[in-house]
Formats: structure tokens, C-alpha cells, sequence
């Protein structure tokens, strides 16, 4: 038995199984970074596996808040505070009604490697409830965030946990939980991220995420001696922040992305998405993808009724390149086999984990590059560092500053993958150099501090 199915069975002993989604995380990061454990067993010796996959600690609590009806309504809330060999935890809040333990796990592990990578010194967290911001009034979202800080605020700090927006936390959300945190602690210090310019934000946080995985992608279509994007048919799925900003970026540099989709279906606009209408429909208004549709008649609407069997109508479209920027195990291996099909040379994971198991495999297998999340992804935490060492400071760095400096951190991650990968023989696969970069980088440091 090799050392990294020894894990992985000591992995399914710890009955971490049933956790779904982290341990299909973790199934993948054992057998990448399998090379470095063969080759150094100091890892083995000092158990840094079995010590990763363990939470520091996972906070959950109840937040009960009023409605406008005046009816008590009681969600969950959690914190997964995972590791800090690094650095403070740094990671997201999602408010979304699938959000559970296990999800949360699953992107706090992931966020571990993906802070790592961009060698900056945060440590992995994620936190979130099962609360949903969707049909919410804004006083309604704004008590939420009262009664759900009320009791985060005991463990976070700006050396200790510096939480994020994710899916449902945006500008209003974080702006909201800011408040409350300062009224509380009679402190105004950068314990968040994310928040409005006004009072402590970075420029370009909202579009650092879709803008580094189409930095990181032009890095590695470089690297692997491709075309560029320039000029090619791109298809995003999603309409979030990410979404819409990986939209952005690929339009600016020249790019052609005719789709996104949310959760009623997709659309396909064969000229270009319009990226104005589209923030006014999604990210100001919060409205259905088939306003789109109204306002451009010309462009197809594809219901979720009408997606292939267990596909997804984006992946079916023929393009250069693909990125994946919704949730989890989106692209399935069916969608592999249409993008294979219809000539794609390049797949970004924009969303966290989008690529099944089976789909990462199959594109692999056919050359197909492919970028993942733990990498492609790492713009948003990369500028969320750059908003705490402004707030560190008392500084405030231009739009500009932002952007050059994303755009390089996310080059030398992408070539520092590409190099990691060839040093282990692995030359070419990025998910196996950025699981063995980021690991190796936790896991000497877990090895100097000791037990």
C-alpha cells in the first residue's frame, strides 16, 4: 500500500467520509501531492496529513433575528477556523441555504492550499449560514447581520481571523457585519474584508476574483505555448461577482465571452456578453437572467429544463476557452466530453471546486490545460491581503497599484505551479503542482512550530 492510500485510509477511519464535498478535497490532494511524500518522509514522521484534515476549530452558533413581520427566525451560523501556520485565518462568509459543516470544511481546507499559494501570510478559514439573502429586505438582511456578528465577534480579530464576503456576503453584507463589530468592540480596525472604499475597502476587491483567473490563465496558456486570448470565443458560467468580472477582464483584453447562466438557466449571446447589463440585472438589482433576454432578443435564452442530461447547456457550446465560475462539481464529465469535442484548449476553475473528479481526469487526459480553483481563484484573497496591509498602514493604494499588483502575484503563482509540477514529474498538470506547492509550504512551517 503506497503512503498516500495509507492516508487516504486513515482518512475514511476518522469517518470523514460522509462529509461529501471535503473529502472529495482531500481525495485529491492526497494522491497529488503522493510524489512529495514519497520522496520525503519527514511528512509522514510528523503526521502532517492527519493534522491538516483536522479544524482547529469549527464555531457554530444560533443567530435569531426578527423579521419585518415581526416573526423570530432562527438560522445557524458557523466559523471553521482550519489552520494558521501561516498567518491570521483568512476566508469567506457564505450566507446560502446549503450551507452546512461540511461545505464549510470543504472550502476551508481549499483555502489553506489557495493562501498558501500566493505566498502572502494569511492562514485557511471559512465561515457562513444557511441563511439566505435572496428575497430579503435590506433592514431584514441588516438584523441578520447584527444578531450573526453579535456572536462572531468573540473569535475574529485583525491577528487572529479576518473573515471575507462569499457567496451571498457582498459590499451590503460586509458593510452590515463592519458596523456591528465596531459598535460592539468600540474598535475600527481591518477585521473584514471586502468592505466599501469609504471606510477601509480596497479598490478592485469586487473584481479580483474574475480578473486573476484570466491573469492566471493568460500566464499558462503562455507557459504551455498557446495562443492567447485574444480574439477567441469564451464561454463563463455563473453571473455573480466572479462571473461577471472574468467577463470584464476577457472583454478588456480582447476576448470574445458569449455566456453566463444562473440558477433559471444560461445565457448565449453569440456578439459578446453585455457586461453593463449584466452587473444592472445580477449585481445591482438581483434580478432573473431572462431580463437579459428581454432587453436583448437577439441573444438565446436556454431554460434548465432544456440542459443536456446531466450537463450543462454552457459547456455545449463550442469555444476556446472555458471557465467554470458558479459552484461546486458543475462541469461533469459529460460537459469534459463536449468541451473536448467542440475544440477547447483551456479550462479555468473560477468557482470553488466547479470540476468533478472524473472531468478533471478526462480533460487532462486529452491535453486540455487545466487550471484549478486553489490557484486560478486565489485573486479575491490576494487582494483581500492587500486590503488588510492598507488598513494595517492607514494607506490607500490607486486602482492601478491594485491591478499590477494582482496581476503579478497571480503570474508568479501560475509559473510557481508550473515549476513545483516539473520538479515532482508531473510537468504540465496544475492541479498536482498546486496541491504539492501549497501543501509543502503549510506543512514546513507545521513542522518548525512544532506540536
Amino acid at each position: 500500500m503506497t503512503i498516500a492510500e495509507q492516508e487516504i485510509k486513515r482518512f475514511e477511519n476518522h469517518n470523514c467520509a460522509e462529509d461529501g464535498v471535503f473529502y472529495q478535497a482531500m481525495e485529491e490532494v492526497i494522491y497529488s501531492i503522493a510524489p512529495l511524500l514519497e520522496s520525503d518522509k519527514k511528512y509522514t514522521k510528523y503526521a502532517i496529513m492527519k493534522r491538516l484534515v483536522v479544524p482547529d476549530r469549527i464555531i457554530k452558533f444560533k443567530v435569531t433575528w426578527l423579521d419585518d413581520n415581526n416573526n423570530i427566525q432562527v438560522n445557524t451560523g458557523y466559523r471553521v477556523q482550519f489552520n494558521n501556520a501561516l498567518g491570521p485565518y483568512k476566508g469567506g462568509l457564505r450566507f446560502h441555504p446549503t450551507v452546512n459543516e461540511g461545505v464549510l470544511k470543504f472550502l476551508g481546507f481549499e483555502q489553506i492550499l489557495k493562501n498558501s499559494l500566493t505566498g502572502l501570510p494569511i492562514g485557511g478559514a471559512k465561515g457562513g449560514s444557511d441563511f439566505d439573502p435572496k428575497g430579503k429586505s435590506d433592514f431584514e438582511v441588516m438584523k441578520f447581520c447584527s444578531a450573526f456578528m453579535t456572536e462572531l465577534h468573540k473569535y475574529i480579530g485583525p491577528r487572529m481571523d479576518v473573515p471575507a464576503g462569499d457567496i451571498g456576503v457582498g459590499g451590503r453584507e460586509i458593510a452590515y457585519l463592519f458596523g456591528v463589530y465596531k459598535k460592539i468592540t468600540s474598535t475600527y480596525e481591518g477585521v473584514l474584508t471586502g468592505k466599501p472604499f469609504f471606510f477601509g475597502g480596497s479598490l478592485m476587491r469586487p473584481e479580483a476574483t474574475g480578473y486573476g483567473a484570466v491573469y492566471f490563465t493568460e500566464s499558462m496558456l503562455e507557459i504551455e505555448q498557446k495562443e492567447p486570448l485574444d480574439g477567441k470565443i469564451c464561454v463563463v458560467s455563473g453571473a455573480g461577482n466572479v462571473a461577471t468580472h472574468a467577463i470584464e477582464k476577457l472583454l478588456q483584453i480582447g476576448a470574445i465571452p458569449v455566456t453566463c447562466s444562473d440558477s433559471s438557466g444560461t445565457i448565449y449571446d453569440s456578439r459578446g456578453i453585455d457586461v453593463e447589463l449584466l452587473k444592472d440585472i445580477k449585481l445591482n438589482k438581483r434580478q432573473s437572467l431572462t431580463e437579459y433576454a428581454k432587453r436583448h432578443p437577439e441573444a438565446k435564452y436556454i431554460p434548465v429544463s432544456e440542459y443536456p442530461e446531466n450537463g450543462h447547456a454552457v459547456w455545449d457550446i463550442p469555444c476556446y476557452a472555458a471557465f467554470p465560475c458558479a459552484t461546486q462539481n458543475e462541469l461533469t464529465e459529460l460537459d469534459a466530453q463536449n468541451l473536448i469535442q467542440n475544440g477547447c484548449v483551456s479550462v479555468t476553475e473560477g468557482a470553488n471546486m466547479p470540476s468533478t473528479p472524473q472531468a478533471i481526469a478526462l480533460l487532462q487526459s486529452h491535453n486540455v490545460c487545466f487550471a484549478p480553483a486553489k490557484a486560478a481563484n486565489a485573486g479575491g484573497v490576494v487582494v483581500s491581503e492587500f486590503e488588510m496591509s492598507q488598513n494595517a498602514s492607514m494607506s490607500r493604494w490607486s486602482f492601478e497599484k491594485v491591478d499590477e499588483k494582482l496581476k503579478d502575484t497571480m503570474q508568479k503563482i501560475c509559473k510557481r505551479v508550473a515549476l513545483t509540477a516539473k520538479d515532482y514529474g508531473v510537468e504540465g498538470n496544475y492541479v498536482d503542482g498546486a496541491n504539492i506547492a501549497g501543501f509543502k509550504k503549510v506543512a514546513d512551517a507545521m513542522i518548525a512550530e512544532g506540536i
